[in-house]
């Protein structure tokens, strides 16, 4: 994940952004609502406002099921934690900041294969019938971004052979890694003119 964070750190770089206003590994912790910081992994600050935050996660199987869940509870519970802390002032005088999501799961039989859901009492949403793991990342993230919990978010995809070529694919078109940077980068240009 290291790398995806240099990566987007270093598109800020070349839109203009000074690397004193970029945070990663320490000073990236913002006060929430809910809970009195988070660790986010990459913070952008600019003139003591609040640019842009954005959260990089990966999963590995092959315990796919629970860290799903996992991720999914970490996700809704960051974005509503942030924009609550943002609602009632913490990060005066910022404008709304932009809020991103970057979810790299590795390609594998575990992440591929349909999931059976258990509903004894009420039907499942069709979209989780029959979906993979993949699937489910997939309307997770999709969801996300509708609901505008996030600005900007991407879903990819990579196998253990592929870490040091860096390959990875993108299994759903609106949700790339250039539909992450680009509203970022849109944002950071009203700053960074």
């Amino acid at each position: 994940m290291d790398g995806f964070v240099h990566l987007v750190r270093d598109f800020l770089i070349d839109a203009g952004v000074p690397t004193s206003c970029i945070s990663i590994g320490k000073r990236v912790e913002l006060p929430g609502w809910f809970r009195a910081e988070k660790k986010w992994d990459l913070v952008l600050v600019h003139q003591n406002e609040l640019v842009a935050a954005l959260e990089f996660k990966s999963q590995i199987g092959p315990s796919f099921g629970n860290n799903f869940n996992n991720r999914t509870e970490e996700a809704l519970g960051s974005a509503t934690d942030i924009w609550a802390a943002y609602r009632e002032g913490a990060f005066r005088p910022s404008a709304r900041p932009f809020l991103g999501y970057l979810m790299l799961l590795e390609d594998a039989e575990g992440s591929r294969s349909p999931v059976k859901v258990m509903a004894p009492h009420f039907p499942v949403f069709p979209e989780f019938r029959e979906a993979s793991y993949r699937g489910r990342y997939a309307v997770l993230i999709e969801k996300l971004l509708r609901e505008r919990l996030y600005d900007g978010a991407c879903l990819l995809l990579t196998a253990p052979s592929s870490v040091q070529s860096g390959e990875y694919c993108e299994p759903h078109a609106e949700l790339t890694f250039a539909r992450l940077m680009t509203p970022l980068l849109a944002r950071v240009a009203s700053v960074f003119p």
